[in-house]
């Protein structure tokens, strides 16, 4: 594809305000597309404002389940590509209030559809982000995750993005024929993520002395992590490649990760040690011990295989050198917003 496909571009982002739909804005602006997000709150700590990009996009106000307010959107605004995004994406939070993540992850995602559905003369990509959490716990024997494992998720948060993928296949049937793809990506981490409740801000902001880590688990649960920045250059090849070949791409699904999965506890290891705090650290580890997680799958991670083949594309960021760059910008937003988190 032309390096000049997104100028001009109608792009619309939910969870723009997010960590991922931040960064993907951050880029798609730089390319010179029209970027338009639907926000619930101008919430001014995050990634979107922080880095001033609120100015150079449409921030639409409302819920991603207002069909009304969605159609209109995607018909007056006349959109050409679609990144879903947003999600209540907390596995807490799922398992304390399983109705408001359907309502989010569930019943959000088939009113975008819908309107899509309704309104789809420009569109030309719609890409709709899952999780790894989708597939449900598999025996370590069966890692990594492929792409035809059937789904078996156990918890809220995982059953609301399973049915989400199920019910986005739909709507690429040939009835339908609608040009979507369905990506599910191992652990993104990087610059402007704050939500808290994940495991990397939140070893970091422990890790520099602003909260107490409170561990979850004995930290033997296996996970991959992947660079915002790799995820990113993915998203923006896949929306280009199904704008020119949808006809066999749509209703593809694509899992990403690195395939050099590590245990919790040597992740935390690795954050404060980078800090640091061997200290804390230690303490942290001896904390951990006998800690039984509840709501926790076991051993999550995935390769690139599919992606590779589909679009030359593999993560080029290693965790060590990721890690350096989130702590660095977590310690320049710390010294800004300090108080917001004391």
């Amino acid at each position: 594809m032309e390096n000049n496909y997104w100028i001009g571009k109608k792009v619309f982002i939910t969870g723009i305000n997010g960590f991922i739909g931040g960064n993907l804005c951050k880029i798609l602006v730089e390319k010179g597309a029209n970027v338009f997000g639907l926000i619930r709150n101008h919430n001014k700590g995050t990634f979107l404002f922080n880095e001033g990009l609120s100015d150079s996009v449409v921030l639409i106000n409302g819920e991603l389940i207002d069909k009304d307010l969605i159609c209109r959107i995607i018909s007056e605004e006349q959109i050409n590509v679609v990144y879903h995004l947003a999600a209540q994406v907390e596995v807490g939070v799922g398992m304390a209030n399983p109705y408001l993540t359907f309502e989010t992850n569930i019943r959000g995602t088939y009113t975008l559809l819908e309107a899509i559905r309704q309104y789809p003369t420009k569109i030309e990509a719609t890409i709709i982000a899952s999780s790894d959490k989708a597939y449900g716990s598999y025996p370590v024997k069966k890692m990594p995750y492929k792409e035809d494992y059937p789904l078996i998720p156990k918890f809220p948060y995982d059953t609301s993005k399973a049915c989400a993928d199920m019910i986005a296949q739909v709507f690429t049937n040939d009835f339908y024929n609608l040009p979507i793809i369905i990506t599910r990506f191992s652990n993104i981490y990087g610059p402007g993520q704050l939500n808290f409740s994940a495991l990397i801000p939140d070893s970091i902001r422990s890790a520099l002395g602003h909260s107490k880590f409170i561990p979850r688990s004995n930290g033997s649960n296996i996970r991959d992590f992947i660079f915002v920045e790799d995820v990113i250059d993915l998203y923006i090849r896949i929306a280009e490649a199904l704008s020119n070949d949808a006809d066999r791409l749509s209703g593809e699904i694509f899992n990403a990760g690195t395939n050099n999965p590590i245990a919790v506890r040597d992740l935390l290891e690795m954050v404060y040690t980078l800090v640091g705090n061997e200290k804390d650290i230690k303490e942290l580890i001896i904390s951990m011990q006998n800690k039984d997680p509840k709501g926790e799958i076991q051993c999550q991670y995935m390769n690139y295989d599919k992606v590779n083949k589909y679009f030359d594309w593999s993560p080029i960021t290693n965790l060590n050198e990721g890690l350096t760059k989130t702590l660095k910008w977590y310690e320049s937003y710390f010294t800004k917003y300090f108080k917001l988190f004391k």
